[in-house]
């Protein structure tokens, strides 16, 4: 059962109409069920935006697909044929789904798994299994525990690891002997006098760091120096870090060459869902002596072998018994700001898994990586110290009472706030800003995040970019059998190729059927606009203003319904606004530091503006040329800027988006190469469009050879 979130009222329910002229359902037949109700909604959508009922259903009908696929892989008993069968129907259900999103963008949000699930949709789900002759299980809350036991699984890649290596004992090789707690502060409330010497402020909220040493990786890379002490620091024996570093210097490659200097693996990475892909293709880039494996779902496709395992917070509760259990030596948590409430369960399960490695292996590895600033919000980090092991519910844990001892002095004497602030700042806290390493750094720099779009509409565009695959090779072939000239080539003839591919742009110009280059790029924009919208709001938490920029208004509209949920406030920068409003706008993005982001138009926006308040700017699509690219960064990076500035490209992992991006890197590049030093751009977007419809042909017939 999914889980719930809070209620909302007013929703109107709504129930499967009964069709008397359909013939009878075979008892336990859902999909059937789901098939009837789906149509109704793509009818519904195909007039117009849907009703809160036509919602409702296309929520429900989503929810349902997902657990019947679960229960039908799950099925061994069935015959593969009729699994396969089963499973084929879902994806039918699944591709209409995708078309009414397509219809209506408005409803792509519901398809999260976190949505928040209505008394109606609740109702109308019962009402549809009850319709397939199914017994719907009772509703439970999702604070219930039964409930989260129920969903927890173990995938069958981990069963045949623990199977392997069935002794795996516990690692008490190094431990240290500690002597017995000492009295004079074991009278006092600690923590409380913690959190105030940080909201006291001080000089450095960084740790004595050793010099950079080696700067070249396992995996041929240069680290900066400054991610280069904390590698270092990892390699003289610290285990604990709550590295802090703002976005944009590297605390992800920092996290994975410290587990490579200790040692710390198997190594758990638990990260936000919209930086779970990055997490696997940096471990790749990093420490490609290492296997990552990702955890998506219940972890079907997981390799329990693989020495880094990457989980999102928002499956987290699924998996963590048998990851309590797997003998990690080291963990990391990606923006730790996730746990900061105790109460919830991403928080209790992160804790509960900390603790089980610290109790199961002498001094593991375990980071906290976040970009918050300390002096904000300091008992946001109760939850992360607590999962670094340096307190309880209650009081500072063994080390940090030995350093906090060695002050010689109380909460009553004066001096005791800056050292107890030393003291815990010593245990392992890190935090470097772009100007204190700006000789490290480029003054401007493009980084690419992969997100995984790995639902509905995810596999109907991967499926529309393999049948426009499949109508390439098809023309190539038709051209080769037709040839007059009697020309033959040995293997692939990358002239025919490039004559297919430009036939192919020139027909293929309604964009409306998203069969076509252009047509995709749209649809894979429209869905990525909610994690490139989630990866906005982490990002303005942790640095203060963000510019976001997107070419189509439909995902200007998802980004900034996003925003409004998350209570963040922004300005919104479009083609249709008047030049008082949109003056407005700007001003309010500059001057008012309670709006933290600022949606941008490429085609509005992408000139004439100073956004230099900003540093980092989120590229939720691409540009088909870099000059545009440039040009919307160059909105930050310009006179006066006083930071190195960082766009956030968000490239939909496993598309032609990838490729689209290569593209456009290797044609800034040529540019670079220029010596004129003319502003003329050298390439335009059918030259990118072309090219990737010959990358694409290339690649399908080298496959096929």
């Amino acid at each position: 059962m999914a889980r719930r979130g809070q209620r909302q009222s007013g929703t109107t329910r709504t129930a499967p109409r009964q069709q008397r002229s359909a013939r009878p359902l075979e008892k336990g037949d859902i999909i059937r069920v789901l098939a009837r109700a789906v149509r109704e909604v793509e009818a519904k959508a195909q007039r117009g935006p849907l009703t809160p009922a036509g919602r409702t259903k296309f929520q429900v009908v989503a929810l349902l697909v997902r657990e019947e696929r679960t229960r039908v892989k799950a099925d061994k008993e069935a015959p593969e044929a009729h699994r396969a069968e089963q499973l084929k129907r879902l994806d039918g259900v699944a591709t209409i789904l995708a078309q009414t999103v397509a219809l209506d963008p408005t409803v792509y949000p519901l398809l999260d798994e976190n949505a928040v699930f209505t008394d109606a949709a609740d109702t109308l789900r019962s009402e549809m299994l009850q319709a397939a002759g199914i017994e719907a299980p009772a509703a439970a809350s999702s604070d219930a525990a039964p409930a989260a036991v129920e969903r927890r699984v173990v995938p069958q890649s981990v069963v045949a690891r623990q199977l392997a290596n069935p002794f795996l004992a516990p690692d008490f090789s190094a431990v240290e002997h500690k002597p017995a707690s000492p009295k004079r502060l074991s009278q006092w409330e600690l923590l409380g006098p913690l959190f105030r010497a940080f909201e006291y402020g001080g000089a450095s909220s960084c740790m004595p760091l050793p010099p950079p040493g080696f700067l070249m990786t396992p995996g041929g890379l240069e680290l900066m120096p400054h991610q280069a002490q904390v590698v270092g620091a990892a390699a003289e024996g610290h285990r604990t870090f709550l590295l802090a570093d703002e976005p944009g210097l590297g605390k992800t490659a920092q996290a994975l060459l410290a587990a490579h200097a200790a040692d710390a693996y198997p190594l758990l990475v638990v990260v936000p869902n919209v930086v779970k892909t990055n997490w696997a293709r940096e471990a790749d880039l990093w420490t490609p002596s290492r296997k990552a494996t990702v955890i998506h779902g219940d972890g079907d496709s997981i390799d329990g072998f693989a020495d880094i395992v990457i989980v999102n917070y928002e499956v987290l509760d699924r998996h963590v018994g048998w990851l309590g259990e797997f003998g990690f030596r080291g963990m990391v948590v990606d923006e730790a700001h996730f746990i900061k409430n105790r109460s919830s369960q991403r928080s209790k399960h992160a804790l509960e898994l900390s603790e089980r490695i610290r109790h199961r292996t002498v001094r593991p590895l375990l980071m906290a990586l976040t970009g918050t600033p300390l002096i904000n919000d300091i008992e946001d980090f109760r939850a992360i110290w607590q999962f670094l092991g340096w307190i309880d519910d209650k009081k500072p844990l063994a080390e940090l009472m030995d350093r906090l001892e060695e002050t010689g002095l109380t909460p009553a004497d004066k001096g005791f706030y800056a050292a107890a602030r030393t003291s815990v700042i010593s245990m392992g806290i890190v935090r470097r800003r772009k100007v204190d390493v700006a000789a490290d750094i480029p003054a401007r720099r493009v980084a690419d995040l992969p997100v995984e779009l790995d639902d509905a509409v995810g596999r109907s565009i991967r499926e529309a970019e393999a049948e426009l695959a499949r109508r390439l090779v098809a023309r190539y072939d038709s051209a080769l059998e037709n040839r007059s000239s009697g020309r033959t080539v040995d293997g692939i003839d990358h002239e025919l190729v490039r004559s297919v591919a430009r036939w192919e742009r020139e027909d293929a110009d309604d964009e409306k059927t998203g069969q076509n280059v252009f047509g995709m790029m749209r649809r894979i924009g429209q869905a990525k606009a909610g994690l490139a919208a989630d990866y906005a709001a982490q990002l303005s938490r942790n640095v203060g203003k963000v510019v976001f920029f997107a070419k189509h208004i439909d995902v200007m509209d998802v980004a900034e319904e996003t925003f409004t949920k998350r209570g963040i406030r922004y300005s919104s920068i479009r083609g249709d606004q008047s030049a008082k409003v949109r003056q407005a706008n700007i001003d309010a993005f500059v001057n008012d530091e309670d709006v933290e982001i600022v949606v941008c138009s490429l085609s509005a926006a992408g000139v004439g503006l100073n956004l230099q308040v900003a540093s980092n700017v989120v590229l939720a699509e691409l540009s088909w040329t870099d000059a545009e690219q440039t040009q919307a960064i160059d909105r930050v990076h310009r006179i006066g800027q006083e930071e190195p500035v960082t766009a956030w490209r968000i490239i939909a992992a496993q598309t032609i988006d990838g490729k689209i991006a290569e593209l456009i890197d290797s044609k800034a590049s040529l540019a670079a190469r220029a010596l004129d030093g003319s502003d003329e751009e050298i390439s335009s977007s059918a030259d990118v469009q072309l090219e990737a419809l010959i990358a694409m042909l290339t690649e399908a017939l080298e496959d096929r050879a």
